[in-house]
């Protein structure tokens, strides 16, 4: 049976933890507010911003991504070294 400690150790909140879902919400955030992107000007080669914008978003999303994952594999690896270090079983 797990015990308590567990739970409270995978409910931490680090500012690693709050950058990874930062990346993660950022272009729902961007995408939902369709108010910010809904018009034709600028245009870049031709195409309208609307367009534009959310092609753009796609490569960000993408990016932003890889950036999280990047960060959920440093914060797994310090947690392990840590549960090394205090002696306990890494999960």
């Amino acid at each position: 049976m797990s015990d308590a400690s567990d739970v409270t150790k995978a409910a931490v909140v680090t500012p690693l933890r709050v950058a990874i879902a930062l990346c993660l919400i950022a272009p729902f955030v961007a995408m939902l507010w369709v108010g910010s992107y809904s018009k034709t000007d600028p245009v870049f080669i031709g195409i309208p911003f609307f367009y534009w914008y959310q092609m753009l978003w796609v490569l960000l999303s993408t990016t932003l991504t890889m950036i999280a994952y990047q960060l959920w594999q440093r914060d797994q690896r310090a947690r392990k070294a840590t549960a090394r270090a205090n002696g306990g079983a890494a999960k």
